[in-house]
């Protein structure tokens, strides 16, 4: 998202306002849990069935997705005392 990064706190209010206006259009089925800014990007985390989902929720929302990507594992520090 071109200046993302550069989005004051009422911006950020106002997309995520936009984000769970088309999410509760579009069903229980996809969630977003959250999203982090850096620099000139925001990467989302949805729980979606599949992509199809997470593509018409940008398309609906007026933002761009121009990567998804599934998650396949998570692992963080505990995963090393495993």
């Amino acid at each position: 998202m071109p200046g993302a990064g550069d989005m004051t706190p009422a911006d950020l209010q106002k997309a995520s306002q936009k984000s769970c206006e088309t999410l509760l259009k579009l069903g229980p089925e996809v969630q977003w849990v959250h999203s982090y800014v850096a620099g000139n990007k925001i990467y989302c985390i949805y729980i979606a069935p599949d992509e199809t989902l997470i593509r018409e929720h940008a398309d609906q929302s007026g933002f761009p997705a121009n990567l998804v990507s599934e998650i396949s594992a998570v692992i963080d520090p505990v995963t090393a005392e495993a």
